[in-house]
């Protein structure tokens, strides 16, 4: 059966309404221009969590097809704090976090911008430590350089042919649609057409949970029945 594809309005309404719907941001502090699909979210928050979460809300929705995030963080003064003291709470969370090889992390704070570097085994350390950094009071943004390094891995046939069986395990994505290709070094592309940014987003997740990959490139393109 085909999908219903949404006008601008519906998949406006229904961003408002997830963002009514998590408790992490109020839908009174975001404004959500849609066209064409392509989302564009504006407004201003006191936390850059809160921001991120705006975000999140609207990749959860339907027909969206791309996301332009103008979101302002303005901390509060009581959230106000020097680069110093940023780094030092980023460097204190990283040592709490145990999946997370905090000696391999470098933590550089400007103006409240955190730039991690360093290296770790997975993907996965990568995305907790961004995870983390994000979360930190004072924050205005948090801009990842971490590369994984790379590990003994399968072939980039078995690789492939790995990737595709996990993508085809996820109920959120049509794989049929979806076309992996493997490079060397554990680069990953990912080709093709899906009827969601939920669902393109899902497929990068997926993908990068595979044994050696270094990195992924999302080409898929949005594309509603």
């Amino acid at each position: 059966m085909a999908t219903v594809v949404k006008t601008d309005e519906e998949i406006k309404r229904d961003i408002l309404a997830e963002l009514k719907w998590d408790s992490r941001v109020g839908p009174n502090e975001i404004g959500v221009i849609v066209k064409d699909g392509v989302v564009t979210l504006t407004g201003w928050v006191d936390s850059f969590t809160k921001k991120w979460s705006a975000r999140e809300a609207a990749e959860r929705v339907g027909g969206v097809k791309a996301i332009a995030d103008e979101i302002e963080v303005r901390l509060p003064s009581s959230a106000e704090r020097t680069d110093a003291d940023i780094a030092a709470a980023v460097r204190r969370a990283l040592e709490w976090d145990a999946v997370v090889p905090v000696e391999n992390i470098e933590v550089v704070v400007s103006k409240g911008f955190v730039t991690l570097k360093g290296e770790v085994d997975w993907p996965y350390q990568k995305k907790d430590a961004e995870r983390v950094a994000r979360r930190i009071t004072g924050v205005r943004g948090v801009i990842d350089t971490i590369t994984v390094r790379p590990l003994p891995k399968p072939s980039p046939t078995d690789l492939k042919r790995e990737i595709e069986a996990a993508i085809l395990r996820h109920a959120e994505v049509d794989a049929r649609r979806i076309q992996v290709e493997v490079q060397d070094g554990g680069k990953i592309i990912l080709k093709g057409t899906v009827q969601s940014w939920a669902e393109r987003e899902e497929a990068e997740r997926v993908a990068w949970r595979g044994l050696g990959v270094t990195s992924v490139e999302n080409h898929i393109v949005i594309k509603p029945d």
